[in-house]
């Protein structure tokens, strides 16, 4: 047979050269190469790396998704947090009003609560606090609580004739509800 006819696997080995330690040559007849397999090795090989890589792009992505998700609850419980804490504070603010509402001779001390006060609001507007004060404006359950009825002498019927306790909403988040006197229909 010549050389041009012969397949692969059919060739007669080639001499390998290996160096021995002495410097001299040894020859050893080549094994006859199984191209087929080796191709077929290395497609596997090939597979198993994309999975592999497909593995750890979702395993990235999954991580990515968890880390947004840690994101978005952290910042919702500080904003929860920061509500909770407002909601106690409001109190304090319903009792500087009063104070100020009280006539007294003191005008040092009427300042000084006056100071407090305005100090304590600018820092809840700050914070995106706003007051629910709507005197005049029709009824709306979700910012109001109607506690009273007023008379058509007061207003419009469903509007709001005066505002009993301010309410206060942060964002679109009410934080309290006004009280209010409501004309009836």
């Amino acid at each position: 047979m010549s050389k041009k006819n012969k397949t692969p696997q059919e060739e007669t080995p080639e001499t390998v050269q290996q160096p021995l330690e002495d410097g001299a040559v040894d020859v050893q007849a080549a094994e006859p190469v199984d191209v087929e397999a080796l191709q077929a090795a290395l497609e596997a090989a090939q597979k198993q790396s994309e999975e592999y890589l497909n593995m750890a792009q979702r395993v990235q992505a999954d991580f990515e998704n968890f880390r947004r998700r840690n994101n978005a609850a952290r910042a919702d419980s500080f904003e929860e947090g920061a509500r909770a804490f407002i909601q106690t504070i409001l109190p304090v603010i319903d009792n500087f009003e009063r104070a100020l509402a009280i006539e007294t001779t003191d005008e040092a001390l009427k300042e000084g609560v006056q100071m407090v006060y305005r100090q304590l609001s600018d820092a809840l507007e700050k914070r995106g606090v706003t007051v629910i004060d709507r005197p005049g404006e029709k009824f709306d359950p979700s910012l109001e609580n109607a506690v009273m009825q007023g008379t058509a002498e007061e207003g419009e019927p469903g509007t709001v004739c005066a505002v009993l306790q301010k309410g206060y909403k942060m964002g679109d988040f009410v934080l309290r509800h006004a009280m209010v006197k409501v004309v009836s229909d």
